[in-house]
């Protein structure tokens, strides 16, 4: 049972479905007029040839559904006065293409292909039969149009999503560009200090042995040579990096979580609504990279906040924990409803990751929206 199912169901989405249709009752029409109340037509060869006749277009036109369907029913019309009257198996094989074109084909074409149906119902069978023909045709015609209509939405549904999608991985991308020329900021001071430490160590260490001042110079050399390189790979995201030789000019330093009091009391100035910031635990200085990530956290936050609820109150709460830090800005807004871009979101998901935390975002228990970030936290060393 299950391989006939299969079998029926591939054989219902098949272009040629119809056409084979349309030869079984073309078939059907050989035997109809063969033997009517068991005598022969009067031109019995003339009415084979013509209905036989109708099927060899399928084998020829084979996938081009207009031309197939105008030929079968060209020869059925043919058939008629040879056999002498309109038979069944020619009417519902005439049904069958007008369905067919008019499933497949536009409007104006099956209109047009339509019109000798209602002649040769008028012509053969009468008003009747003419206004069950017309009847089906206007039934063909709607069923095609709310097919192609059907198929229009469904292509612009999956045009839409994939625009969204290259607008979401375009925010994605330029979040990341940034994420990265600001670590790029934070690594380089880095790197710059452990030069001038190495540097140092060897010049002013007194009674240093010649080894350990190779060593200090091989520090040295390769902390420079580092530094060269990840300019030279990083350098490009940083659009308002200015050449000066073979450096770069730094830019001011990144901010982190000691400057967030400053970052509240500029979003209370402009939001128009009360702003508070609470912090728990021990406050220790963390690694700048993970201090970076929470201020721009609580930074998109606030402008989310500004945008969709102006003027409501939020809480911006720092906890500090064993090993993590906790990052949390609520507000009393109506949320961010279906119209938020998304793309600060994106951008706070982007940095929670890189970070190799966690960001989540919706509605909270009381109302408005939260965004809680979870960020590994170690303590900077000094």
């Amino acid at each position: 049972m299950s391989w006939t199912g299969a079998v029926l169901r591939k054989a219902a989405g098949a272009p040629d479905l119809p056409l084979a249709a349309a030869a079984v009752l073309c078939f059907a029409g050989v035997i109809e007029v063969s033997a009517p109340a068991g005598r022969l037509p009067a031109d019995l060869f003339t009415a084979l040839v013509l209905v036989v006749g109708s099927t060899a277009p399928l084998a020829f036109l084979r996938g081009q559904l207009l031309l197939s369907a105008a030929a079968v029913s060209a020869s059925v019309l043919l058939a008629v006065p040879a056999v002498g009257r309109p038979t069944g198996a020619g009417i519902l094989t005439l049904l069958v293409m007008l369905g067919a074109v008019g499933l497949r084909c536009s409007t104006r074409t099956a209109v047009a292909f339509a019109v000798p149906f209602v002649g040769y119902a008028l012509w053969a069978g009468g008003r009747g039969l003419a206004l069950g023909l017309c009847c089906a045709a206007v039934a063909a015609l709607g069923a095609g149009n709310w097919r192609r209509a059907g198929r229009e939405a469904r292509r612009r549904t999956a045009a839409d999503w994939a625009y969204a999608d290259t607008v979401l991985e375009h925010a994605a991308r330029g979040e990341r560009a940034r994420i990265a020329r600001e670590l790029h900021d934070i690594v380089a001071h880095h790197i710059s200090t452990l030069s001038v430490q190495a540097e140092t160590a060897r010049l002013t260490t007194r009674g240093l042995p010649p080894e350990g001042a190779e060593r200090f110079l091989a520090i040295g050399e390769t902390a420079r040579l580092a530094l060269t390189e990840m300019r030279r790979l990083l350098g490009v995201l940083r659009e308002d990096a200015q050449p000066v030789g073979d450096a770069v000019v730094e830019r001011a330093p990144q901010p982190g979580l000691h400057q967030l009091v400053a970052l509240v009391d500029e979003a209370r100035a402009t939001a128009g609504g009360a702003v508070r910031l609470t912090v728990r635990g021990r406050v220790v200085v963390l690694d700048p990279g993970v201090e970076l990530t929470a201020y721009r956290i609580v930074q998109e936050a606030l402008t989310n906040a500004r945008r969709h609820a102006p003027g409501v109150g939020v809480d911006v709460e720092l906890v500090y924990g064993e090993g993590e830090l906790r990052v949390v800005v609520r507000d009393g807004g109506p949320g961010a409803g279906d119209g938020s871009d998304g793309h600060g979101l994106v951008g706070m998901r982007e940095r929670a990751a890189m970070a190799g935390g966690t960001l989540r975002t919706g509605a909270g228990p009381a109302g408005g929206f939260v965004v809680e970030a979870v960020l590994p936290a170690r303590e900077a060393v000094r």
